[in-house]
């Protein structure tokens, strides 16, 4: 696998001193220094991988995930995100939480995301989408995360799978989200990257190949069969979505619980619309596989007496737990 990567070791910086005194560092693919199997054998305990996987607008459903895992007490030892889950999963794994995630979903525009460009390689720069996520991250650079975080993009000339985790984080995001076409590749070291979907929609093998024991993957990819092709867009998204789903299917086989939100609208990617909506989706698939992961965890032998959480979704996109 191309550059499975990460940290020498997880710092904390104020984001004064990083503002002031770091040089800007371009993402990279590095060596990974994180030992998971030292972490299991002193944990004494399995490694948990979260994957999020690419969807466009339908990411939203990601933070309804992340708000039922936490709510539950199950924090990952490490996120793997592509296209739409490598920007959910950068900002979450930079240190905010679930409420902060949603709020900072509420409050995008997409503007502040999208910058038109006359390019043949595209009409979206996205530029603004790695100063966007890179103001959401603190400026935090990859290695200085709270959760390691790898990021998945495609090496264009060669279409490989290339995983950073190492710099600047809203560039590694940038050619994440890279979908051909639509936004102009990012060079990153002489080399152009583009969407991470490409190669790897949900990247269990990248989180198995790590060394994770438990994978919970998050496939949030629009099925083929919901893709209206009555227009050269609809055309295109579907064409993406039948090569998708076929590369997504057999990576989530190596899962140990598929989170699948029922989301069958036909969002555009800088769609504002119904996040609310399509974040609950994540609530309500995540919710109904806890005993799923319960049993997962009870089989790696996780957490002894570890008690499954009663949820009840409410009207205002809140979780209740009871203990069963």
């Amino acid at each position: 696998m191309v550059g499975c990567q990460v940290v020498p070791s997880q710092q904390q910086f104020s984001t004064q001193t990083l503002r002031e005194s770091q040089p800007v560092v371009e993402a990279e693919s590095r060596l990974n220094q994180i030992d998971f199997r030292q972490l299991k054998q002193q944990k004494k305990r399995p490694v948990v991988a979260l994957v999020l996987g690419s969807g466009g607008a339908r990411g939203y459903a990601h933070i309804g995930v992340i708000e039922v895992l936490e709510q539950y007490g199950i924090h990952p030892d490490f996120i793997v995100g592509s296209s739409a889950g490598s920007i959910v999963g950068s900002i979450y794994a930079s240190g905010k939480n679930a409420q902060q995630l949603r709020e900072i979903a509420m409050n995008m525009k997409a503007n502040d995301v999208r910058d038109v460009t006359l390019d043949l390689k595209g009409f979206f720069d996205g530029k603004k989408v790695e100063n966007y996520v890179n103001a959401q991250v603190d400026q935090l650079r990859l290695e200085q995360f709270k959760i390691p975080m790898y990021v998945v993009a495609t090496e264009l000339k060669e279409g490989k799978k290339v995983v950073f985790n190492y710099g600047n984080t809203g560039q590694a995001v940038r050619a994440s989200v890279s979908i051909p076409s639509m936004f102009v590749p990012t060079k990153i070291a002489e080399h152009e990257y583009v969407d991470g979907g490409l190669v790897s929609p949900v990247p269990v093998k990248v989180a198995r190949d790590l060394g994770a024991d438990i994978v919970i993957a998050v496939n949030i990819l629009a099925q083929p069969i919901h893709t209206e092709t009555s227009n050269v867009w609809g055309l295109f998204n579907q064409n993406i979505n039948i090569m998708q789903k076929h590369l997504a299917n057999e990576e989530l086989k190596l899962a140990d619980v598929v989170i699948q939100p029922d989301l069958r609208e036909k969002a555009h990617i800088f769609d504002v619309k119904g996040r609310e909506a399509t974040m609950l989706a994540g609530v309500e698939a995540t919710a109904a596989q806890l005993n799923k992961i319960d049993q997962v965890y009870q089989q790696h032998h996780y957490a002894h007496g570890h008690r499954i959480v009663d949820y009840k979704v409410s009207n205002t996109f809140g979780l209740y737990g009871q203990f069963k």
